[in-house]
C-alpha cells in the first residue's frame, strides 16, 4: 500500500498547473475533499483568485510542484503539457522522486506515451488522464476521467482522482490508452456538435419555432447529448465560450492524423472538422462551439435568436 493511501488526503499536497475553467474547478474540489493544493496558472489574476478562496499560489509550475504528492496538469495539448513538464520552469526539476504526475490534456496517444516515457525516466510516476464533462462537472467534482498508467500512478494519484472525479475508467497500464479514448469522445462530441448546429440553423430556415424544436427533438429519437446541451446557447444567442471552435480544431485534426497514420477513413470527422476551420476563419475561433450554428446562418441566410447578418459574420 502507498503512502498517500495510508495517510489522510489533508497529508497531500496537490499541485494544479493551469487554474482555468476545468483546471480551478479540479482544484477547489480537491481543497474541498482536504488536499492541501498549491496552484499555477499563466495568468497572475487566475492565481490570485484562488489564494482569496483559501488555496495556495505559486509563482511557477516548478515552485507549484516542489513539495507536491501530486501534480495534476491541466492545460490544452500535449505541446503545453512538455512544457509544463520539461520547460525552462518546468516540474520535472523539483518533484520529487516517486511523485506522480496527471496529465489532463487532449493529445494524440503517440506524444503520450512519449512524454510518459520521458517522465518516467526521471524515476517520476505519469498518468495519463484525459478527462470530459466540462467546468460544470470539474467545479463539482463529478468529472469522467479515462486513464492509464501504472499500478503504482494509479495508487498514488487516488486521493486527487477521488476530489475530482465522479467516474475514473482504468483502461490499463500503458500510457497512450487513456488518449486514445479520449480522441474517441472527441470525433463523436465534434461531429455531434455540427449534427446540432446544422440541423437547428436547418429548422431557423425552415422558420420552424426553435424552442419547440428543441423541445420535440430533446424527447425524440433524433436527440443527443450534445444537442440537449449546445442548442440552448443557440436559442439564448450567447456564444460565451465554454468549449471553443479551436478546440475541435485541435482535437478533430488530432482525429484526422491518427486516422491518416492508419489507413483509416474518417469522413464525417473530417467534414466536420472543415466546418471547424470555417468557423474560426470567420473569426469564431475564440467563441463557443455552438457558434457554428452561426457559420451556417451565415451561409444560408437563417436567422438565429439574438443576432443579425452583421453578428452572424464576425
Amino acid at each position: 500500500m502507498s503512502l498517500l493511501t495510508e495517510n489522510s488526503d489533508t497529508d497531500v499536497v496537490a499541485a494544479v498547473i493551469g487554474l482555468g475553467s476545468m483546471g480551478l474547478g479540479m482544484a477547489r474540489s480537491m481543497k474541498r475533499a482536504g488536499l492541501d493544493v498549491v496552484g499555477y496558472d499563466i495568468t497572475a489574476a487566475a492565481v490570485d483568485r484562488f489564494v482569496a478562496e483559501g488555496g495556495r499560489g505559486a509563482a511557477t509550475p516548478a515552485e507549484a510542484a516542489k513539495d507536491a504528492d501530486i501534480v495534476v496538469s491541466v492545460v490544452v495539448n500535449g505541446a503545453q503539457t512538455e512544457t509544463v513538464l520539461f520547460g525552462p520552469q518546468g516540474v520535472a526539476g523539483t518533484m520529487k522522486p516517486g511523485t506522480v504526475f496527471i496529465s489532463s490534456a487532449t493529445m494524440d496517444p503517440t506524444v503520450a506515451r512519449d512524454l510518459a516515457g520521458r517522465t518516467e525516466a526521471l524515476d517520476l510516476l505519469y498518468l495519463d488522464a484525459p478527462i470530459s464533462g466540462g467546468a460544470a462537472k470539474a467545479a463539482l467534482g463529478e468529472l469522467t476521467i479515462m486513464a492509464s498508467g501504472s499500478r503504482h500512478a494509479f495508487n498514488r494519484a487516488r486521493p486527487a482522482l477521488n476530489a475530482m472525479a465522479g467516474k475514473v475508467y482504468e483502461l490499463g497500464d500503458a500510457a497512450g490508452t487513456g488518449a486514445a479514448f479520449k480522441m474517441i469522445n472527441q470525433l463523436l462530441a465534434g461531429v455531434h456538435i455540427a449534427a446540432a448546429c446544422e440541423a437547428i440553423s436547418l429548422a431557423a430556415k425552415q422558420g420552424l419555432d426553435l424552442d419547440k424544436v428543441y423541445e420535440v427533438i430533446t424527447a425524440s429519437a433524433g436527440n443527443s447529448w450534445m444537442f440537449e446541451n449546445r442548442v440552448p446557447h443557440v436559442l439564448a444567442g450567447d456564444y460565451t465560450p465554454l468549449s471553443s471552435i479551436e478546440i475541435f480544431v485541435k482535437d478533430l485534426g488530432i482525429v484526422q492524423d491518427m486516422a491518416r497514420s492508419e489507413r483509416y477513413p474518417a469522413p464525417l470527422a473530417a467534414a466536420a472538422l472543415q466546418m471547424y476551420l470555417a468557423a474560426a476563419g470567420a473569426g469564431m475561433g475564440r467563441d463557443d462551439d455552438s457558434s457554428l450554428a452561426r457559420l451556417y446562418a451565415q451561409l444560408s441566410g437563417a436567422q438565429l435568436p439574438g443576432s443579425t447578418k452583421e453578428t452572424q459574420s464576425r
